[in-house]
């Protein structure tokens, strides 16, 4: 038996028409090279690979391929059987022909393959007739996906005059079509902007610059766009792009320059040693080290008199004076000063020297010099609290001019606004106007100025310390202690200052002030640092008895004179809990406040009347409305009757009582009723309206009750309990009770209930109707 494997050629099917080829294998005689006949074993099933294109859209499903037994003589009685991944679902196959059609549209990116296995069977039996085989359906691969740059946009530099070709950087787009059938996905690079700058490599994606000398100082950045493009760049391909942004980073490709050949300068001859004569600058555009200057002097008659500094912020030179000048000794002076990188690119060393030069004139100007003091600054000490006049000292100047004048001199007032000081205008003694404190200022510095011309001097005057202030608590904060703490607990530790300098071994001493040393609640232990330590003497303490303690603790210094003060301790008695953690340190109030403010007195007065008010409002319409006056005897019998007082309509009744049976029937005749007043006297009960105790006749008792409440002003109104037991009088339907015959049940007749009306229906239907079952026993 042979088998036969159909299967479409989708490689060079068109889009809606398949063209399909056969395969068959048969058995075959082989000769060998003797001649012999060799016999080839027979095989069962033999599959090639079946393809589907994907993203298959035609009208109808796509057929695969088909199977076919040698042994289908086209009967019927074969059936093929498939099974695997998408047996059933995404392909079917026809048990009688054997067609495998796909159903659904296949997208080779989610699954390029799919693994079935086919067997033929008796269709009665399901007896295996060919063994089982797998074959392997493909899905072909159509251009369906456009290439993608994952990482974009991309940022890239590169050195600016770089040479032509420099690789900038690799972009890399990536294509979900099959790279190993067509060209699908094959990728081809292009430029679209950037030109003519840089170019990028067709295959690899290599973007490399493309012009030469690009100058940083010209532009700075580049915005590129690369595409990249599958079917090799060929005419209907997809595409994708990407921008890359390119920066030129900085070479030393730039030497600095002055703007001017020359400069010039003047200095006055008063003018000391490292002041500063003037500024020039070359210019270098460069970025960060390659944009560094170094500045220095090279020649000039003025290379002795001055000398050259390089500001770190501005990159500018600092032309300093080196040494004093003097108009009468020379005028002018010439610098060289020559301008150069501080790194250099041997790269563009043959582009020329990378250094510049410029020529300083310096022009010496006249000045009237001032008196020079003795010494460039005086320091003095005084003594604190030392009498007003007290000598501080002496600053003394001299003229240095051929004339020698006489010198004047005088404190500036701004370097002593409070005029702690005055000076001698002749003979510069400096003396104290009022004693000086050292805690309030220790040093006054003072300017003194010598006058011929204007010459000034600092003078540094020190107050020497005196112990004239006493020691205080360093902290002044409440202490807290639990109700329950224990004796000889720690509960603080006290330390003091002074506004004195303390001495080498001076240090405070603390004890308990002597109108609280017989205390017997706190103890003080001085610990002879400076600090002294706070005792609890007494078993615990009560906040409702006390809650504030004042402890007064002297504390003195040993200097000289001896100072000491008494500061007070305030020790606040707190509630804690079991672990000591503070809780509350307000005692509760059992009482108010004893003082209140004007506003609260006046809105507490406000709410009272208010208050009384409401009450007297009250009070009025109470009396405006009488109240009834029920007199209630102990026992009523009306207490018996109320129960069975509401007879109703069976099941339809609704209410709890008819409010019409309520209603006086003197009213109903025209008769109103008077209002309920209360009389001005009690009247009193009239004998002989009670019943009898043994009397039976309620009916008596009922009238006489109505008669009495009718008369009686102090009766109350009618719908009080007192009616609610009057039935009234002559009942329509008579009475519904059984006491009253003796007849039995089968003598009864109920067919009068039928025309009570429908509130008796329920009643009728239930006793005027004779039951079945009697009739037919």
């Amino acid at each position: 038996k042979n088998i036969y494997i159909f299967f479409t050629n989708h490689a060079s099917m068109p889009q809606n028409h398949a063209h399909q080829r056969g395969l068959s294998l048969h058995r075959h005689k082989e000769r060998g090279k003797e001649g012999q006949v060799l016999h080839r074993s027979k095989r069962g099933w033999v599959w090639n690979q079946f393809f589907v294109i994907e993203e298959y859209t035609g009208p109808d499903p796509v057929l695969v391929g088909r199977l076919h037994s040698d042994v289908d003589t086209g009967d019927g009685n074969i059936k093929y059987i498939l099974s695997g991944e998408g047996a059933g679902t995404i392909f079917v196959i026809d048990d009688k022909t054997g067609n495998i059609h796909a159903t659904k549209t296949l997208d080779r990116e989610e699954q390029a393959q799919y693994t079935l296995t086919a067997q033929a069977v008796a269709r009665d039996t399901n007896k295996p007739l060919e063994p089982p085989s797998e074959f392997i359906v493909k899905v072909q691969d159509i251009n369906d996906n456009p290439p993608e740059f994952l990482h974009g946009p991309y940022y890239a530099s590169v050195p600016e005059m770089s040479n032509v070709g420099t690789s900038v950087m690799q972009v890399t787009a990536t294509d979900a079509d099959d790279p190993t059938y067509g060209n699908s996905a094959r990728l081809v690079y292009s430029i679209l902007q950037g030109q003519p700058y840089f170019s990028v490599e067709p295959q690899t994606g290599i973007i490399r610059t493309a012009l030469p000398n690009m100058d940083r100082e010209a532009r700075q950045e580049y915005d590129v766009v690369i595409q990249a493009k599958d079917m090799g760049g060929h005419m209907g391909g997809l595409s994708g792009t990407t921008e890359v942004k390119i920066t030129l980073t900085d070479v030393n490709d730039n030497p600095p320059k002055f703007p001017q050949s020359v400069y010039t300068m003047s200095v006055s001859e008063d003018k000391v040693p490292g002041e500063e004569v003037g500024r020039l600058k070359a210019k270098d555009p460069d970025l960060g080290e390659n944009g560094l200057v170094l500045y220095r002097l090279i020649e000039g008659d003025g290379m002795n008199m001055f000398e050259i500094s390089v500001d770190s912020e501005t990159q500018e030179a600092v032309i300093k004076l080196k040494k004093p000048v003097d108009f009468e000794a020379k005028r002018t002076y010439t610098l060289r000063v020559e301008a150069s990188n501080k790194f250099e690119d041997p790269r563009f060393n043959a582009w020329g020297p990378y250094k510049d030069t410029a020529t300083v004139k310096i022009m010496v100007e006249d000045a009237d010099e001032p008196p020079a003091f003795t010494s460039p600054n005086y320091t003095f000490e005084v003594e604190e609290n030392a009498p007003n006049g007290t000598v501080v000292g002496r600053v003394h100047a001299r003229d240095t001019d051929v004339a020698n004048s006489p010198i004047r001199y005088m404190i500036l007032s701004y370097t002593d606004v409070d005029q702690f000081f005055t000076i001698d205008s002749e003979k510069g003694i400096i003396k104290t106007t009022r004693p000086l404190d050292r805690e309030t200022q220790s040093w006054h510095n003072i300017s003194v100025s010598a006058a011929e011309i204007d010459a000034k001097v600092r003078v540094n005057i020190k107050v020497k310390d005196l112990n004239d202030n006493a020691p205080e608590f360093a902290a002044q904060n409440d202490v807290l202690v639990c109700e329950n703490v224990a004796p000889g607990k720690l509960i603080e530790t006290v330390s003091a200052v002074d506004k004195d300098e303390m001495a080498h071994r001076q240090h405070f001493r603390f004890s308990i002030a002597p109108e609280a040393a017989n205390n017997h609640n706190f103890t003080l232990k001085d610990n002879r640092d400076s600090t002294a330590s706070i005792f609890v003497t007494r078993k615990g303490f009560s906040r409702m008895t006390q809650d504030i303690y004042f402890l007064p603790i002297e504390i003195n210094d040993n200097g000289v004179p001896p100072m000491s003060s008494t500061n007070t301790l305030t020790i606040r008695v707190c509630s804690c809990d079991s672990r000591d953690t503070i809780l509350s340190c307000n005692v509760e109030p059992f009482i108010l406040p004893a003082g209140l403010s004007t506003g609260a007195l006046i809105a507490i007065l406000a709410c009272i009347v208010i208050l009384l008010a409401i009450v007297v409002l009250f009070v009025a319409l109470r009396r405006q409305k009488k109240e009834p006056l029920i007199v209630f005897e102990e026992e009523d019998i009306r207490e018996n009757i109320i129960t069975y007082d509401d007879e109703g309509g069976g099941e339809e009744d609704t209410e709890a009582f008819d409010i019409a049976t309520l209603q006086n029937p003197d009213g109903a005749n025209g008769f109103l009723p008077r209002k309920d007043i209360k009389p001005e006297l009690q009247y009193p009960t009239r004998p002989g309206t009670r019943p009898a105790a043994n009397s039976v006749d309620v009916d008596d008792f009922i009238k006489t009750r109505i008669s009495d409440a009718d008369n009686d002003p102090t009766a109350p109104p009618y719908d009080s309990i007192q009616i609610y037991g009057y039935e009234g009088r002559g009942s329509v339907a008579g009475s519904l009770s059984s006491l009253e015959t003796v007849t039995t049940d089968s003598d009864l007749d109920y067919d009068y209930l039928q025309s009570w009306g429908p509130r008796f229906k329920k009643l009728a239907d239930l006793y005027g109707t004779k039951d079945p079952a009697d009739d037919n026993s």
